[in-house]
């Protein structure tokens, strides 16, 4: 864990644009509009922040995932925990996160949510990326969240399921099947509690890039479950698992770049624009070189095109993600946009 904290400390202290020039020319063509989309997003999110520590949402209240999404926003940017300007939104929004924590390591702060397996894995990855970077107090606080939300996501990895589902996860710690959505925010959840020092089992990683392995289709790309359809969100997902867990531009990965550069200007036909937006960018980055360069002027003029001139803001989705509001579309928007600053650990080439 030491050396982590060192790691992070020389990494944070390098310009954040002296490395995005160097590995992305895609991002110096557009780095001072993306610069000033990104800050203003932010200034939104900070103003939108509650008491409590959550985020404003149109409908998900005390929402963990919101609240993460958020935090690693603002960690995207290189800012951190108790450091100005936004040190005091981030401590606030940490513990929020830690303090939702149920007797069973579920890290959800609304109980009633159809999916409580999304915000315990999104919050579980967040928790690992500002692992290292905050006061001891917190830290012994985060360690101790850390280690019940891990045996959660293992202990729901192991649920009796079908074969082709087995490795994967769910809606619920309790469910019997599997699908690419819950299993890529768990799977990233697993790799980064082991870079931050968690001890995650080697099987538990490569039993989920089975699971990813199975969703994918004849035409590359990767669909919600075995046996379905391909999407853009489901393709960007399972692309970034893949990058992420030692399966760097293997016959797989390129297969879904090249279905995402066929299909990226589908833009919300599956109804989740942010979520697939997210997705495919930092999936893309990861496979680099052409595949990053196409992708990247498309999504950086889009993006750019849809943030709302009098606060920052992005606009609500369609579907669930109208219902999370503007702070989840913000969120998602400037992790979208970041992924050649390099600044979150999991994210890293």
């Amino acid at each position: 864990m030491r050396l982590r904290r060192l790691l992070l400390a020389l990494l944070l202290a390098l310009p954040p644009l002296a490395r995005a020039d160097e590995e992305s020319p895609a991002l110096a063509k557009f780095r001072e509009p993306v610069d000033q989309a990104i800050d203003r997003a932010l200034e939104f999110l900070a103003a939108n922040q509650e008491s409590d520590g959550s985020f404003r949402s149109s409908s998900m209240r005390r929402s963990t995932a919101i609240a993460s999404l958020a935090v690693m926003a603002f960690l995207a940017k290189g800012h951190t925990p108790g450091q100005a300007p936004y040190g005091d939104v981030l401590n606030r929004g940490i513990d929020f996160v830690v303090g939702a924590q149920q007797w069973n390591g579920m890290l959800v702060g609304d109980t009633s949510t159809h999916g409580p397996m999304y915000s315990h894995c999104i919050a579980t990855l967040m928790l690992s990326e500002v692992s290292g970077m905050v006061d001891p107090d917190r830290q012994r606080r985060v360690d101790a969240a850390l280690g019940k939300a891990l045996r959660l996501i293992l202990a729901a990895q192991k649920m009796p399921k079908p074969q082709h589902h087995k490795g994967g996860w769910r809606y619920q710690h309790n469910s019997n099947d599997s699908d690419i959505s819950c299993s890529g925010w768990a799977l990233m959840s697993l790799r980064a509690v082991r870079n931050a020092g968690g001890a995650v089992p080697h099987e538990a990683i490569e039993d989920a890039v089975q699971f990813v392995l199975n969703c994918r289709q004849r035409d590359g790309g990767f669909g919600y479950q075995p046996g379905g359809g391909s999407g853009l969100a489901r393709t960007g997902t399972a692309l970034l698992c893949l990058e992420l867990c030692g399966r760097h531009r293997t016959k797989e990965a390129l297969g879904a770049g090249d279905w995402i550069l066929r299909h990226m200007r589908d833009g919300d036909s599956d109804g989740f624009f942010y979520y697939g937006i997210y997705y495919t960018s930092q999936g893309m980055f990861q496979l680099g070189e052409e595949y990053w360069d196409k992708f990247a002027e498309h999504m950086y003029s889009t993006l750019l095109k849809m943030q709302d001139a009098r606060d920052g803001s992005w606009h609500e989705g369609r579907g669930n993600e109208a219902r999370a509001g503007r702070c989840y579309s913000t969120a998602m928007a400037v992790l979208a946009l970041t992924p050649a600053y390099r600044q979150l650990p999991i994210y890293q080439r």
